[in-house]
């Protein structure tokens, strides 16, 4: 069967530039050694259980740690968070300094988010050279308010209020 995705690449690549999205960092400890990158794809998937999805290249440098571990964290950020962000979504160390420390069931805790959660690994579905990642709930903590990081446009932004009155 002949590929016929080709012609609408540029098109999905525009409409998704056009797509406000949460930022989120996915760590894991692997070996001992800690990995984690800055995802866009994280979303709810139910509240009873509380799980969420994220979906990553499994050609990244990260896949082979969470494709062989029990245990991850999500970690939310905020308007303040725009340097750990482009930390993670950078090569080299990401994790060279004091901005992190071992949380429960080992997994890597980024400090000053606007929140984390760490899950247990319920299914990695394979697609091409592409993963979905269900993950349940078994611990985290709410951060402090403030204004959501998000990704719009190949740029970091927040969401601004719309002025209308009622």
């Amino acid at each position: 069967m002949a590929d016929n995705s080709a012609p609408f690449e540029q098109t999905f690549r525009e409409m998704f530039r056009r797509h406000a999205a949460g930022v989120a960092i996915i760590t894991v400890n692997y070996q001992d050694e800690p990995y984690g990158f800055t995802a866009t794809s994280v979303a709810s998937l139910s509240a009873r259980p509380p799980r969420f999805t994220f979906n990553m290249a499994r050609s990244s440098r990260s896949w082979p740690a969470v494709a062989n571990t029990q245990y991850l964290g999500v970690h939310m950020l905020g308007l303040e968070n725009q340097e750990l962000a482009a930390r993670f979504a950078s090569p080299g160390n990401r994790f060279e300094g004091n901005h992190w420390e071992i949380g429960p069931h080992g997994v890597p805790i980024l400090k000053d988010v606007a929140g984390w959660l760490i899950g247990e690994v319920q299914m990695r579905l394979s697609f091409e050279n592409n993963a979905v990642v269900v993950v349940q709930v078994v611990d985290g903590q709410v951060g402090g308010e403030g204004s959501p990081l998000l990704y719009h446009g190949g740029a970091y932004g927040q969401p601004m209020p719309l002025d209308y009155e009622i």
